[in-house]
């Protein structure tokens, strides 16, 4: 017989705890992934100013940037095999807490040297959304796991949508140092909501940690995105560039080598060379460069002076509403995405996602001066982001075995963080050789601006492609057969493949 449970704990009491937990569970995933996006993005409309508050040159503060981008793709892929290893939930708290203490720093420093400290600690935010995601898959049941990843995916945008808007408030209307108090608030608030809303995740990948394989992966990436990052300003053939790109290639290919030879490698790249993973990562990364040059190409075109002929001059707080219905329209569209990954199958969406991308460019080639086009076009390019960036997890999920997801999800994030990085410089090597001198200080003109959303729209399509050669599922995912299934098993099968 049954023993009674204890009276200071009543059954029913802890059953409606834990329901209201199961129901804040994606709720609070997604706030954290939100959070992140902000976190990246609110030091945008400082950048401007910042020399003359910190009393440091331009090219240090741009450090603020490119040091969360260097961390975050180092970080990303080491923290998802931790996350297998060590538990998802517990490597998520720690990332965000170490966001947090990167905002109180920014919050208490006006001195160069620590903001760019605590911005690489902020890195470590990247990895949020890809252990969000393998924690989906391991805590629910099918039937709402395609509709939650959408959602995940789509906060990178929609956080970068709220950020820009939120810091320009701030950063006119109050003393610059108060944008980090709120934002460690809200750190504060996901570390602990994370904490009381969401289950450790059973599933695990035991094993050894490689460290070698971490420090080869953070020498060689570091010195291939710090060659990208900087190229425009030393020079794409200035010896400091040509030696890191070297670099990363050695080191790189050193590290590919001995991954292979690892018993417990940092990255399963024999997965990687299977079509559907790999050609996701190509995918991947491709999105990502197209996605990312809406953003800057337009942030900088309606904010160009009237005298140009084609600026709106824009403040930066206008700037960031015009925004603003992208990130919507991405929170609105990611339930449409699950339910054509569902109905199609992930790889049809993805390509659908980078075909509406490339559409996107196209109008704002057709018409870039009038504000309500130009929101437009970028409203649609935010769309098939949405579509695009719920399909890639949704790929990697069905594709790696359980105890691999977020280190595999790590990967296709840091894809994507490539590929914008290429993008940025890419685009800023366009606007830079296709730019004409107004009042003696040099101005993109409109054709390098439509030079730039051609190139985008380009890569777009070539996203598009290789989605479309991704192999297909062998099974539907909603068919009896795959349903009767257990995932356990399939992963497996696949394990043992």
């Amino acid at each position: 017989m049954d023993q009674p449970a204890p009276i200071s704990q009543p059954p029913g009491d802890r059953t409606g705890a834990t329901r209201i937990r199961d129901r804040l569970t994606i709720p609070v995933l997604a706030f954290g992934g939100i959070l992140m996006a902000v976190m990246q993005t609110v030091v945008v409309p400082l950048l401007p100013d910042l020399p003359r508050l910190t009393g440091s040159s331009a090219g240090a503060v741009s450090w603020m940037v490119t040091a969360t981008l260097l961390s975050g793709a180092g970080l990303t892929p080491v923290l998802g095999r931790a996350g297998d290893m060590y538990g998802k939930r517990r490597v998520l708290t720690s990332a965000l807490a170490l966001m947090t203490v990167g905002s109180v720093m920014c919050a208490l420093t006006s001195d160069i040297g620590l903001l760019i400290a605590a911005r690489a600690l902020q890195g470590a935010a990247a990895s949020v959304v890809p252990l969000s995601i393998s924690i989906l898959r391991d805590e629910l049941p099918p039937e709402r796991r395609g509709s939650a990843v959408a959602l995940m995916s789509s906060t990178v945008g929609i956080g970068a949508a709220l950020g820009l808007p939120l810091a320009a408030l701030v950063v006119q209307y109050a003393d610059w140092h108060t944008m980090f108090w709120l934002t460690s608030a809200l750190g504060a608030l996901g570390v602990a909501a994370v904490s009381w809303a969401v289950k450790e995740s059973p599933v695990r990948e035991p094993g050894r940690f490689d460290v070698l394989g971490t420090l080869g992966l953070a020498v060689g990436l570091t010195c291939l995105l710090l060659g990208v990052s900087q190229g425009g300003q030393w020079g794409w053939g200035s010896p400091p560039v040509l030696g890191l790109f070297l670099g990363a290639a050695v080191v790189l290919a050193l590290w590919w080598w001995q991954q292979l030879r690892t018993g417990q490698p940092l990255v399963d790249l024999r997965l990687v060379s299977r079509p559907r993973v790999g050609l996701s990562h190509v995918a991947a990364l491709l999105t990502g460069f197209a996605f990312y040059a809406n953003s800057l190409v337009t942030a900088q075109l309606v904010q160009a002076p009237e005298a140009t002929g084609y600026g709106l001059g824009l403040s930066i707080v206008a700037t960031g509403l015009c925004l603003l219905p992208g990130g919507v329209t991405m929170l609105l569209i990611s339930p449409l995405s699950a339910r054509i990954s569902t109905a199609r199958g992930p790889r049809i969406t993805l390509a659908l996602g980078a075909a509406v991308i490339a559409c996107g460019y196209v109008l704002r080639i057709v018409d870039s001066r009038d504000l309500w086009m130009i929101i437009l076009g970028a409203t649609v390019v935010a769309t098939g982001t949405t579509l695009a960036y719920s399909a890639l997890p949704t790929l990697i999920l069905r594709a790696v075995p359980a105890g691999q997801t977020a280190s595999a999800n790590g990967v296709n994030v840091l894809m994507r963080t490539i590929g914008q990085a290429v993008s940025s410089a890419a685009v800023a090597t366009v606007l830079v050789h296709h730019s004409s001198p107004l009042g003696g200080v040099p101005v993109p003109t409109l054709h390098g601006y439509l030079l730039a959303f051609a190139m985008a729209g380009a890569v777009a399509l070539a996203a598009c492609a290789a989605a479309l050669s991704i192999p297909g599922d062998r099974a539907r995912a909603d068919s009896p057969r795959a349903r009767a299934a257990a995932p356990d098993a399939r992963d497996e099968a696949m394990e043992r493949a």
